[in-house]
């Protein structure tokens, strides 16, 4: 079954629950890795996200200066 795609809005919501949890010690330890690599994985779908917006927004720059 295909992942579920994630917004960028969602990631970041997702990655501020999380370290607020941990902030908060409302972590349980048990959870902790788990909530750690979730984490991993959002910050590369934002990074992502990110460096491929950056890209398409350079390409526009520069059709619009042609």
């Amino acid at each position: 079954m295909a992942k579920k795609k994630i917004s960028y809005k969602d990631a970041i919501n997702e990655i501020e629950e999380t370290i607020a949890l941990i902030e908060n010690e409302e972590l349980d330890v048990d959870d902790l890795s788990e909530k750690v690599k979730r984490v991993s994985e959002l910050l590369v779908i934002c990074k992502t996200k990110l460096t491929n917006t950056e890209k398409e927004v350079e390409k526009i720059l520069t059709e619009m200066d042609e």
